[in-house]
């Protein structure tokens, strides 16, 4: 993103109440400037015959032409970094699958315009949405898949979902993965889960993403790994080959009964401008599985993460960093490593290896 410069957006999305409220949330934001509301992509096609925008807001089911079509052309011939903004993505994995695969930067929910603080939450989502997409590095979205800080509220660390320190317990030897991410990670993810073996320690994981939404990104990569790929409900057991999502809306933490680990689903304010976050996560694992743990902090914007990442190398856990050549956007493992909490810097295709490698010493 340019400083000193108004990131330009365009709104497609058939419903006139929909475009209404993206444009409610995004009025005071002077970093942020939308230039077209279309009710179709075809109008919005023309528009960018004569201006392009730096980031695009995109429906699915349209008249016309449908948004994933729309992002597909766009993608393959003249890439914008294009935000699906849909109910229809939670209804199956298809949908989602085929967005995270033509291109999309990042999935979020249409606003809706409730109590007050419903709408600031889905406005910091939706602000941070943009300005994460107009970071991204695109030429590490396409082959894989054929900021201006400003807070309406008090920014709240994890020491507001869970306090810090606390008993470690030492006894099991039994490792856990804890990975956390944000743009980009949707894809950043499924390399990384893909190659990890049927016999893999356990894994939690937090991906910046709506509610609704992760239960089609946990069955998407289900389907396409070894490991079993869930979204996380209350009181599940961590175990063997299993993979556990932190769903949309929630936070996600770690918790330890003598040898068995197991997650809880909690409530909680936006930790670090997100629910679930990264930190909250990091946190319950440093606390409960100390050096048997291995953490993980992949492409996103912002800080969430790295500070949990810390409480984890300080407790003794292993701890790995994406480097910013394969990021999409190269945030959150930038602060990480700037306070020291990286053990690693690996690329991406490095990542699963060293995972693997560390688990089974």
């Amino acid at each position: 993103m340019n400083h000193g410069r108004k990131t330009k957006v365009i709104l497609v999305d058939d419903s006139a109440l929909v475009r209404h409220a993206l444009a409610k949330v995004l009025a005071d934001e002077p970093a942020i400037e939308i230039i077209g509301s279309h009710s179709d992509p075809f109008l919005a096609a023309e528009q960018m015959k004569t201006v392009l925008p730096d980031v695009i807001i995109l429906d699915v089911e349209m008249p016309r032409m449908d948004g994933l079509t729309f992002l597909r052309t766009i993608m393959t011939q003249r890439p914008i970094p294009i935000i699906i903004c849909s109910t229809l993505v939670s209804k199956g994995t298809d949908t989602l699958s085929k967005a995270l695969e033509f291109g999309a930067v990042e999935v979020i929910e249409k606003p809706k315009l409730g109590t007050r603080q419903f709408f600031e939450e889905s406005k910091i989502r939706i602000v941070d949405a943009i300005h994460a997409a107009a970071q991204a590095k695109l030429d590490r979205l396409i082959p894989t898949r054929a900021k201006k800080e400003r807070s309406p509220g008090k920014k709240y660390t994890a020491d507001a979902v869970l306090p810090a320190g606390g008993q470690i317990l030492r006894e099991t030897t039994e490792k856990v993965i804890a990975i956390g991410a944000s743009t980009g990670g949707t894809e950043a993810l499924r390399e990384v889960i893909e190659d990890l073996p049927l016999d893999t320690p356990g894994v939690v994981v937090v991906q910046h993403m709506p509610e609704k939404f992760t239960r089609s990104f946990a069955e998407r990569l289900d389907g396409l790994s070894a490991v079993t790929v869930k979204e996380a409900e209350k009181n599940d057991s961590v175990l063997r080959g299993r993979v556990l999502i932190a769903p949309g809306n929630k936070h996600l933490v770690l918790k330890r009964s003598g040898h068995r680990y197991f997650v809880d689903v909690i409530d909680g304010p936006l930790v670090n401008r997100h629910r679930p976050s990264v930190d909250v996560l990091f946190r319950s694992v440093a606390n409960n599985a100390g050096k048997n743990a291995v953490g993980v902090i992949l492409t996103g914007m912002g800080d969430d993460g790295a500070r949990g990442l810390l409480e984890m190398k300080e407790a003794g856990a292993f701890t790995i960093g994406q480097d910013e050549e394969s990021c999409v956007v190269f945030g959150m493992p930038k602060e990480a490593q700037k306070c020291g909490a990286v053990t690693r810097v690996l690329p991406l295709d490095k990542i699963a290896k060293e995972i693997i490698e560390f688990s089974f010493t």
